[in-house]
């Protein structure tokens, strides 16, 4: 902490334009702050004298930054060494009025946020009827569908992470078909089979692939309702056995298993075709070297865009309430029509998603810091398909 501190000093004692750019973006959010209305919980209003000074700390500055870039603009080449605040003992003056710059925005980031939100929530928990103000309404809807918004969460990472297992199992089994090559040794029957297997491989990866989540969800229900209602079950039975659960988690699982078969093909063939050719000459079989030669290290290279399809799943799995899995997004279309206020529903499930995928990115890139990998950004299905890319290039 206090080495990022000392660094962070000497960037500001070095760069001084930076700082007068920086503060004053910092200083022109602390004016805005201080011209919004005071929230009841506000530790700042009865010392109005002292806002007003921070009020106008933060003005001044934005005039001095003002007048910088004007001397910037008309001496832009011989600006260093004519410049009043590029000299060391303006630039010490400037660094220091900064940090008290940041001081007052942060006050009043403080008071106007931080408290402005614990009021918000106090009002909103003593209302009995929907308040008028926008961010209570938010906190009023939440609170009294907590209970519906953490069921929804809890089903959205349920089917998010057992539908990543799930397919990481099948994904493993596919990629092995897939990249399966014909042995001089294979008979005909072993020829056939390999054949049909790298087939359906490909169709499957190109159907699945090539088709929204949305879309297979809907079909993949309503196919596996009809079959198992030809059985002559009930309603009542078939509903208890082929629930939308169920349903949306072999839609979550057989989606992601078409790109993790990507990503992981893509892994095993960038290990060196060497590794599988040293194999061989030691009398090891194409299954038993690709079983523990090849395959652990191309898992190793696929493990980022492996780990990502679970961020992926925690965000895509909101289309799974067209046919009515109880998640997230179900839950805040529950909430909405409720007190039909569908933007504020949405929003509480924005903060939802955007807190369970910032932990799962963090916690994935944790393991993959322990597995020495390099962890790769997140982001949606269809960047999947790079993996395919890299794999036939």
């Amino acid at each position: 902490m206090s080495s990022a501190l000392t660094r962070l000093a000497n960037f500001v004692k070095t760069n001084h334009r930076y700082v007068l750019l920086g503060t004053s973006a910092v200083a022109l959010i602390g004016m805005l702050l201080s011209s919004c209305a005071r929230p009841a919980m506000s530790f700042l209003a009865n010392a109005f004298t002292v806002e007003l000074v921070m009020y106008y700390l933060c003005a001044a500055w934005l005039v001095v930054s003002a007048v910088a870039l004007l001397f910037k603009l008309t001496h832009w080449k011989t600006y260093a060494e004519k410049a009043p605040f590029a000299k060391p003992a303006a630039a010490n003056v400037l660094r220091y009025v900064s940090y008290v710059v940041w001081l007052a925005a942060a006050a009043l980031f403080v008071d106007r946020a931080v408290m402005g939100f614990a009021s918000a929530w106090s009002d909103a928990a003593a209302a009995t009827k929907m308040p008028d103000d926008m961010l209570t309404q938010i906190l009023y809807m939440f609170q009294q569908g907590k209970q519906t918004y953490l069921t929804g969460a809890l089903t959205t990472i349920e089917l998010a992470v057992f539908g990543t297992i799930i397919a990481f199992f099948l994904a493993l089994l596919l990629a092995a078909v897939r990249i399966l090559e014909i042995d001089r040794s294979d008979n005909d029957f072993i020829r056939f089979l390999k054949k049909i297997g790298v087939g359906f491989a490909k169709v499957y990866s190109t159907v699945v692939r090539g088709t929204p989540m949305l879309v297979q969800g809907v079909i993949i229900y309503y196919l596996g309702f009809a079959i198992v209602s030809s059985t002559g079950m009930s309603i009542t039975e078939v509903n208890a056995i082929w629930t939308r659960f169920i349903a949306g988690l072999v839609v979550v699982s057989l989606n992601s298993t078409a790109y993790m078969m990507e990503v992981l093909r893509g892994g095993i063939e960038s290990v060196d075709k060497g590794q599988m050719e040293a194999a061989r000459s030691l009398g090891l079989s194409q299954w038993q070297a690709m079983l523990k030669v090849v395959f652990p290290q191309g898992i190793k290279y696929a493990i980022p865009g492996l780990s990502n399809e679970l961020v992926i799943n925690i965000k895509d799995s909101s289309v799974l309430s067209v046919i009515g899995v109880f998640d997230l997004a179900f839950a805040a279309s529950t909430v909405a029509g409720i007190y039909y206020k569908q933007l504020n529903a949405y929003l509480v499930i924005a903060v939802f998603y955007l807190i369970m995928t910032a932990f799962a990115s963090w916690l994935l890139g944790k393991i993959a810091g322990l597995l020495d990998v390099q962890s790769q950004p997140v982001g949606s299905t269809s960047d999947a398909g790079n993996a395919m890319k890299k794999a036939e290039a």
